[in-house]
């Protein structure tokens, strides 16, 4: 019998396990245009998606008076909660999680979304049942920070070698390599390929299915 080699997998969840890249992007653009200050580029504001929402407006959109980001923040959240209705998870994850959970694994999500945010999408979506624990950036440090994995281990009782981050973006895979654990990539969502290689991911995922055969065969 194959031994399996993480028993905790984590995911991120925007562009991970959910299709909204392009939703946050354009409302970050949106937000901006509020304000009447510059408008990021689509590149500039994709990069920034995983991060806490005041620190992905402050790397979005830079040198501003530090009153404005709340504003900002706020024009943020109208715009996503409008376009959030459209959502859709990516084919497969359903499937996924399924197995993963009949396979006995220990599985998360820890996001740059608000608390508020994960619990709604996790309601309206029906997946709040498959995840042991959740961590999000507005109850403890944003990604990079180890935090949200070292917090994560913790509560479920899990060694950090045995723990493997998925997700789409720089942030996950630094976060995956601060706190000790091991990192995979996915090259549908935010962050391009190539820089995700930079951080050395023990997989690169071309899709959900790609991913899911990955975890059957490897986790």
């Amino acid at each position: 019998m194959k031994i399996a080699n993480f028993d905790l997998i984590v995911f991120d969840w925007d562009g991970t396990l959910m299709d909204s890249t392009a939703a946050i992007v354009k409302s970050i653009q949106a937000a901006a245009a509020d304000l009447g200050v510059p408008v990021p580029e689509k590149e500039a504001a994709a990069y920034v998606i995983g991060l806490g929402l005041r620190e992905a407006m402050e790397s979005a959109v830079p040198g501003l008076d530090p009153k404005h980001y709340p504003r900002i923040v706020d024009r943020y959240r109208h715009h996503y909660q409008i376009k959030s209705q459209e959502l859709e998870l990516f084919d497969g994850v359903r499937e996924m999680l399924d197995d993963l959970t009949r396979r006995g694994h220990f599985l998360a999500v820890a996001t740059g979304k608000s608390r508020a945010g994960l619990n709604r999408v996790l309601h309206d979506t029906g997946l709040g049942a498959y995840f042991h624990a959740t961590r999000c950036a507005d109850e403890t440090f944003s990604k990079p920070h180890p935090a949200m994995l070292n917090e994560l281990t913790r509560e479920l009782g899990q060694e950090m070698e045995r723990t493997v981050m998925i997700g789409d973006t720089t942030h996950d895979l630094l976060m995956a390599a601060n706190a000790g654990a091991s990192g995979v990539a996915v090259r549908y969502g935010a962050h391009p390929e190539g820089e995700l290689l930079l951080h050395r991911p023990v997989f690169t995922a071309a899709s959900v299915p790609d991913l899911h055969q990955w975890l059957l065969d490897n986790a």
